[in-house]
């Protein structure tokens, strides 16, 4: 943020005191700029807190962890701390079928699928925006489930690098038969080939 934007926030704030919405707003704001510039790993809570002139148990209350302030920050679809535990909980043999599912469910919803389209272009040609969004997923997905003990990093990566894929093509380009095919019919093509990397 600029001395000029910080300036003005001190002067704002010595009006009417700004309420929960306008301090969570800030806080994300300054989360924001901070996950852009220094990366997820080099950020922290205590920084962004610092950042918007806040107590860093206030950004604690509103978002739990640095995880959820980024999923809430970047407008990422998907709450790793949520969806995990749900996967995770299936049997094994249908973990498979569980990652399709969870896949096709978000990004059938256009407004879930925007901001992941958004991030993915900017990885693709920006290195900082690359950085954020693999020590991300690498911290918040795939060391997790490793640690859970359900199946190696290289394996979920295969399978989350493989329905990458079939969403682009079915989402983006639009290519049929992949963009028409329903549900079922994608799980009983695509699950198979994802349980082989899982098992």
């Amino acid at each position: 943020m600029t001395d000029g934007a910080r300036a003005g926030r001190t002067a704002s704030a010595r009006g009417r005191r700004p309420g929960p919405t306008e301090t969570r707003e800030a806080i994300l704001a300054e989360a924001r700029e901070m996950f852009a510039d220094k990366g997820y790993d080099g950020t922290s809570l205590r920084a962004i807190a610092r950042a918007a002139g806040v107590d860093p148990a206030l950004v604690h209350h509103f978002f739990g962890t640095k995880e959820g302030v980024f999923v809430e920050a970047m407008r990422f679809p998907v709450d790793p701390a949520v969806v995990l535990p749900h996967l995770l909980s299936q049997p094994h043999e249908r973990l498979g079928e569980s990652i399709v599912r969870t896949f096709l469910q978000v990004w059938d919803d256009p407004d879930r699928r925007a901001p992941i389209l958004a991030m993915l272009r900017s990885a693709m040609t920006n290195e900082r925006a690359a950085a954020m969004m693999r020590e991300f997923v690498t911290s918040a997905l795939l060391v997790r489930a490793e640690a859970a003990g359900a199946v190696s990093r290289l394996s979920i990566q295969a399978a989350v690098g493989q329905m990458i894929g079939v969403m682009i093509l079915r989402y983006v380009l639009l290519v049929e038969p992949m963009a028409s095919a329903s549900e079922d019919e994608l799980v009983a093509l695509v699950a198979p080939t994802l349980q082989r990397y899982l098992d």
